[in-house]
């Protein structure tokens, strides 16, 4: 940047950014999972492009704080959608 560096991130914004990370993680994670036992392969590809599109989207409104609440809804969305696919998962296993 041209300006100077960044002003520092707070608490909050590094919360919801690693929990972003991490359920775009998990996402992908689902992905190759999904790729080599070819199961569940449109849920996976289309939840990873969901989340593409939704924190980016989400980001660009929010003009990059991670604390706002539409990035928070956009994460708490896709904790829906794991809890979607943990119920799932739970209900083919037993």
């Amino acid at each position: 940047m041209a300006g100077g560096d960044l002003p520092p991130l707070a608490r909050a914004q590094k919360l919801w950014a690693a929990a972003a990370a991490a359920l775009f993680l998990i996402a992908i994670g689902f992905l190759g999972f999904a790729l080599s036992t070819r199961v569940m392969i449109a849920f996976a590809v289309g939840w990873v492009i969901l989340q593409i599109f939704g924190f980016v989207g989400a980001v660009k409104v929010a003009k990059g704080d991670f604390a706002h609440p539409l990035f928070k809804a956009q994460v708490m969305l896709h904790v829906v959608a794991l809890g979607l696919l943990a119920a799932v998962m739970v209900r083919v296993l037993f």
